[in-house]
């Protein structure tokens, strides 16, 4: 609950700042809104905005700080006049002065056409039935591959309830669960493209994760992919771990 939340920082006393990385494209987000008051936001490109590999973060940034903080990464661009090679740094004014060194002309292309993909949904509801889109999206392969995770020894990490959900799906390796690794590695194999998460302590489960673009997955998509995650985890149940180098992404 952004309003709430920003309600009691402002209470203490307290900046806050919004991640959006899983947020933009996906849930239908307000920076605006006089409820909502938020002071800073940052977020990436590439996921729901479908920017892809390399695409460009951003930042938002309320306008009664927008000129009051100055951005720790100096950059000629972000000068307020940057052709004009003063021996002191005079940050422009608004949100320009948030810029650092050249824009990266051609992920900032692929960008706008990820965004653009997003704007296309603008005349069906917007936000709002993508939100509800990467719901069904998202609810579907729980239920379609639920059965054959919880048979494998896996068990939902991601919750249930819609308000609580973004649009991504997370299935926690028990103890007892074929190796992670190794199944996600199948399932790219198969065409499948998740995100394999090692555990960062002892004693906590390894993730399978699987983001749902709404913008252009489909139903068919996500049934499949479900159908994909049962047959991998039965592979890798019957053959053992993968004994191939990890390369350092899955």
């Amino acid at each position: 609950d952004m309003a709430a939340i920003n309600r009691a920082a402002r209470a203490a006393g307290v900046i806050t700042v919004w991640d959006l990385a899983h947020s933009a494209g996906a849930v239908e987000v307000d920076l605006k809104a006089a409820a909502a008051q938020a002071d800073f936001a940052v977020g990436c490109g590439y996921k729901y905005l479908n920017g892809g590999p390399g695409a460009p973060a951003f930042v938002w940034v309320h306008p009664a700080h927008v000129n009051a903080v100055e951005q720790p990464l100096r950059g000629w661009l972000g000068h307020a006049a940057p052709f004009e090679f003063d021996a002191g740094y005079q940050p422009a004014q608004g949100i320009a002065r948030y810029a650092c060194g050249t824009p990266p002309i051609l992920s900032l292309t692929a960008l706008q056409a990820g965004v653009n993909s997003v704007r296309a949904a603008d005349p069906l509801g917007g936000m709002a039935a993508l939100r509800a889109k990467s719901l069904s999206l998202t609810r579907t392969f729980i239920r379609a591959s639920q059965a054959a995770a919880q048979a494998h020894g896996l068990h939902l990490a991601t919750p249930l309830r819609d308000e609580h959900r973004g649009s991504q799906v997370s299935w926690a390796c028990g103890a007892q669960a074929p190796d992670g690794y190794s199944v996600m590695r199948t399932l790219i194999e198969r065409g499948v493209i998740g995100d394999f998460r090692a555990s960062p302590r002892p004693g906590q489960p390894d993730l399978l994760r699987f983001g749902f673009a709404p913008a252009y997955n489909t139903h068919e998509e996500a049934w499949r992919a479900a159908q994909a995650l049962g047959e991998a985890l039965g592979h890798v149940a019957r053959q053992g771990p993968s004994t191939r180098a990890r390369p350092r992404v899955t």
